[in-house]
């Protein structure tokens, strides 16, 4: 039944292959917990006190409350799913809580360390050295998610309207504008793709052999340029993506703008880039006026 329930995230729910994969482990998990404490080799045996052993399990192994949360809604997923489909008639897990989050704002790249990271000239034109631009370059102008950025094709590039056209979750297609500084990198980079012996089908970012790039390959690419370049703590091609709709913000774009641009469904996923930009303008208010960090006047 797990493995049915995979096939369904993948081919209804149209999950990418990342988000199926953490489905995958939270439930193996919670499964091999069953079987060591309880021998049950069935999800489908388990009750409630089963499941609260589980995530107290959990919390005495220092496990954070986001991934204790995260695992919860792996397992009610499951079980929905599962009463859905008429495989059980009740959820053990229809009572059970899961922890209170923090609200967590994204880690964001100064900008003055962006134009480190991008206004370097490229002298080279060395394939990864060219393709690892265009990563980094897709990612801060663009706002892509990493598996977008794997899925693009050469056929997604419009150059005369400088477009990009982005298959985001769900199939949901977006088209994002870009500019002249990104289309002289594409257009550098497609010479030197041109030039590879083989290449796997019309895949825009590839691996030095031709092959299709992979969610491994894209990581490491931008953990080490932002290694190099920045101070955050998360380097990850996200902060990349936070990078871009925090700076739009700051700058003035509407917040229903940056919604389609990240290719959002709701405006309240886009709202934390509204609080990270007041913050920001407070920060260099209370940094820049010279009044602002004075002691309150008793008043006579």
């Amino acid at each position: 039944m797990l493995t049915q329930f995979l096939v369904y995230l993948e081919k209804e729910k149209r999950y990418s292959s990342h988000t199926v994969n953490a489905y995958h482990t939270d439930l193996h998990q919670f499964k091999v917990y069953l079987e060591l404490q309880y021998s049950i080799l069935n999800l489908n045996e388990v009750k409630y006190n089963y499941v609260r052993s589980w995530i107290a399990s959990l919390s005495i192994k220092s496990i954070d409350n986001r991934s204790i949360h995260r695992k919860i809604s792996s397992l009610k997923s499951y079980y929905n799913w599962a009463i859905r489909y008429k495989y059980i008639d009740q959820s053990p897990i229809e009572k059970v809580i899961s922890p209170k989050l923090k609200k967590r704002l994204p880690e964001v790249i100064q900008k003055r360390e962006v134009q480190e990271l991008f206004d370097l000239t490229i002298e080279t034109d060395d394939f990864e050295t060219l393709r690892n631009s265009l990563i980094m370059s897709l990612f801060y102008q663009c706002g892509l998610r990493r598996a977008e950025l794997i899925g693009l094709k050469l056929s997604d590039i419009q150059q005369k309207t400088k477009t990009l056209k982005v298959i985001g979750k769900v199939n949901k297609e977006r088209v994002i504008p870009f500019g002249n500084e990104l289309l002289g990198i594409i257009l550098r980079y497609i010479n030197k793709r041109n030039e590879l012996d083989s290449i796997e089908g019309d895949f825009l970012i590839l691996t030095k052999t031709g092959e299709k790039s992979y969610p491994k390959l894209i990581y490491r690419v931008v953990n080490q340029s932002l290694q190099q370049k920045t101070t955050i703590k998360k380097k990850s091609p996200h902060s990349l993506r936070h990078s871009f709709a925090t700076h739009l913000a700051d700058n003035g774009a509407e917040l229903n703008a940056i919604k389609n641009l990240l290719g959002h469904s709701s405006l309240a996923a886009t709202q934390v880039y509204m609080h990270l930009s007041i913050e920001n303008v407070k920060n260099s208010y209370m940094k820049a006026h010279p009044r602002a960090n004075l002691e309150t006047k008793k008043l006579i």
